[in-house]
């Protein structure tokens, strides 16, 4: 909301935005909220219209019904999947953003490693997860580096974009003034390519706990400590849809906490400088 303010000093208006937070509400919670009811009916609909079973694929309220049982049984196997899940999303950043630094540096690192990242992001994971079973073990070793494998190139391609994306003119003032590329890096191509990184580690959070699952698939338990991806073959194979569903939202809540983590530090960190993280009123 815009409003014209006349100051008493001088007589040139000055305009002050305005931010009404009622208004903010409608346009940030009203949203989402009116899709997850439209998805919710649709599947109540889906369920009732075509009067299918429980095990087949249950309504919104048998999986509501189920919540209050699953949630204990979850808590355990739910803290497995975010361990490896969370650890592998940190190896993939730390590797992914030392990767892309060294790419933008060197023209031929670049030309010599993005080719095996391309390959790498190419690699049915689930043809590699029983080799790493071999090697590492069956359990959360395993199933990090799966999940590190999955994240990795999100982050090192979009940290590389942006590290190449800063402004030509500012690059030939550091240039200029005598700059070294080492400063020149981390002074100014590093600060610019920030929205980008962040970018990458948004994607990333819900590839890692891809890979976790998808390792818990290959891997099973390891240590005795089994994960969602272990529950959810687990209730598959015995048709209990409406704990497979509660398995399915509580993966969902691991990836979305993680996803809500880094837009957080984004908006903490870009918020007074960049225009990616400042309000924008239609």
């Amino acid at each position: 909301m815009s409003t014209t303010v006349q100051t008493p000093q001088t007589s040139a208006p000055a305009v002050v935005a305005v931010r009404c937070p009622r208004r903010d509400l409608r346009r940030t919670v009203l949203p989402p909220v009116g899709a997850f009811v439209v998805f919710v009916a649709l599947w109540q609909a889906l369920v009732s219209g075509f009067n299918m079973p429980t095990y087949l694929l249950p309504g919104p309220g048998a999986v509501v019904a189920e919540v209050g049982e699953a949630v204990p049984a979850l808590v355990e196997p739910t803290l497995v999947t975010m361990e490896e899940a969370y650890l592998g999303f940190v190896l993939a950043a730390v590797v992914g953003f030392l990767v892309a630094l060294v790419m933008a540096r060197w023209n031929v690192a670049e030309r010599g490693l993005y080719p095996y990242m391309v390959l790498l992001q190419t690699i049915p994971i689930v043809a590699v997860a029983p080799l790493l079973v071999v090697w590492l073990g069956a359990g959360t070793a395993t199933n990090t580096v799966v999940a590190a494998m999955i994240a990795v190139f999100p982050v090192a391609a979009n940290t590389l974009t942006g590290l190449k994306s800063t402004d030509r003119n500012l690059v030939q003032l550091y240039s200029m003034a005598g700059a070294g590329k080492t400063f020149e890096m981390f002074s100014l191509r590093v600060p610019f390519a920030l929205p980008f990184v962040f970018t990458g580690l948004r994607i990333a959070a819900g590839s890692s706990v891809i890979g976790a699952i998808v390792g818990e698939f290959v891997a099973g338990i390891g240590g005795g400590r089994g994960g969602l991806g272990y529950v959810i073959t687990t209730d598959a194979t015995q048709l209990l849809m409406p704990q497979l569903f509660c398995a399915v939202l509580a993966a969902s809540v691991v990836s979305l906490v993680l996803f809500g983590l880094m837009t957080v530090a984004e908006r903490l960190l870009l918020r007074r400088w960049h225009d990616s993280a400042l309000p924008h009123d239609e």
